[in-house]
């Protein structure tokens, strides 16, 4: 079969499947999005090993071990009672126990949920650590929420999954709207409920009851350090160039600390009301004020702009608008649609980093690898966060605590390896698909366990 042939063949198996994943999953865009990135990528390599079609790999891939659907009955400050619904997605163990957070957002849905545990899945494959993929919510807003109403919520969501969960079975994580004080909630109820103080049965607790150093900075860490290797490996540097970011959480202000760290001019951050903009690059004060607002008073960016000089605020503005070098977007999914690739490409983008889960659509992404722009996929780039969760682990399971300087550097080992398997199956030189090479390493090492297990 020729080359072009060959090429047709693949398209249309692809087609064909993903229309069978979409009649299956209707009303779950999300999912069927991050499943048709895999399949275009790993399908030539299904229909050149017998043994993934007989075992119908990718069949079995898409469909989650099993869903777990639950309400929470809790008590508000006013005395009534408030009903909230909560899932579990138990998406694939066949690298370790499930892996993956816990969100609470009213937007949560059953089918973002299954989006990101299948990504979950494939994230900690990449990272080489014994985890399998899940994620979990449910529809409460924290924000509306007193203290004592969100405890009261934690521990009622616990009463029914600590079922569920287990050092050997499942490891829920913080997420979006679960932090440090509502792990602490959950592992608390959690201790109290099966009276054992199972350490690596929650990651992301705080430091005094068994968490990691590093944490809190890893995944905004990981996403800078994957992209030093990356530039490294084409012979640039990240020094003096001009970097967008979006997002004002977790993510966002830790890459923009570590890219100010290395060199670069951090130009932007950004909320759902806007984006701050610095066009001389945020300074180490300036980062640490915004982190000040955002973490300990609950602050919007436009406070930002008003209590500094050097920022201007930028209101229902996305950073995309503005000229960069390198854009982290470490937001939503799919904030970069095909409208904000191109003006980022007319503005000559270098590099395109998804800080965020699926921050960039499917023709988004697309126009900027055609066009050459250095695109690290999210699957990589934003596992650091994960990587440090299964040091959590691993320092529970042998009940040490290692220091900083430690944790670091085996947080940049992870991602060192992740950079040199994404090189190793996305061609090599310095043509390197990176988007390609993501999933393909990641899916043979998900792939290659499952044959392990047999059928089933």
């Amino acid at each position: 079969m020729g080359v072009a042939a060959r090429g047709e063949h693949c398209a249309r198996a692809g087609d064909e499947f993903l229309a069978e994943v979409a009649a299956r999953n209707p009303h779950e865009p999300e999912f069927v999005q991050a499943v048709s990135e895999l399949v275009d990528c790993v399908m030539p390599r299904v229909l050149d090993e017998p043994a993934y079609r007989e075992a119908r790999l990718l069949e079995r891939m898409v469909e989650p071990d099993r869903m777990i659907t639950f309400r929470v009955c809790w008590e508000g400050d006013d005395g009534s009672v408030r009903v909230n619904r909560a899932w579990r997605v138990q998406f694939n163990r066949s690298l370790g126990p499930y892996k993956g957070g816990l969100r609470f957002t009213a937007t949560v849905t059953p089918g973002v949920l299954k989006f990101l545990g299948f990504e979950q899945t494939f994230k900690n494959a990449l990272t080489g650590l014994p985890m399998g993929g899940g994620k979990g919510g449910a529809d409460l807003d924290p924000r509306r929420c007193s203290a004592a109403e969100v405890r009261r919520f934690c521990q009622a969501l616990m009463g029914e999954l600590h079922r569920h969960i287990g050092p050997h079975v499942d490891v829920p994580a913080g997420d979006i709207g679960v932090g440090r004080r509502e792990i602490g909630y959950l592992f608390g109820e959690y201790v109290r409920l099966t009276n054992r103080f199972d350490g690596s049965v929650l990651t992301g607790k705080g430091l005094t009851f068994g968490g990691s150093q590093v944490r809190d900075e890893a995944t905004g860490y990981g996403v800078v350090c994957l992209l030093l290797h990356a530039l490294h490996h084409h012979g640039r540097e990240l020094a003096g160039q001009r970097v967008a970011i979006s997002g004002a959480g977790n993510v966002a202000l830790h890459a923009a600390e570590k890219a100010a760290a290395e060199g670069a001019r951090v130009i932007t951050l950004s909320d759902s009301d806007g984006t701050a903009y610095a066009a001389d690059g945020f300074d180490p004060e300036q980062l640490a004020a915004i982190k000040t607002l955002k973490r300990e008073r609950g602050g919007r960016l436009a406070e930002a702009a008003d209590e500094a000089r050097g920022i201007r605020y930028l209101a229902r503005r996305q950073p995309w608008h503005l000229p960069c070098d390198i854009a982290l977007p470490c937001a939503v999914e799919n904030e970069i649609d095909a409208e904000a690739a191109r003006r980022l490409l007319d503005h000559g983008v270098a590099a395109v980093v998804e800080g965020a889960n699926m921050p960039v659509t499917a023709d988004a992404g697309r126009r900027l690898r055609h066009a050459g722009v250095l695109f690290l996929p999210a699957k990589a780039a934003n596992a650091g966060g994960v990587a440090v969760s299964g040091l959590e682990q691993t320092q529970n399971a042998i009940r040490t605590r290692w220091d900083h300087d430690e944790v670091e550097r085996r947080l940049h080992d992870i991602m060192r390896d992740i950079h040199a398997e994404c090189v190793a199956h996305g061609g090599g030189g310095t043509q390197v698909d990176y988007f390609r090479g993501a999933n393909i390493a990641a899916f043979e090492r998900v792939a290659r366990a499952m044959l392990a297990y047999g059928p089933g």
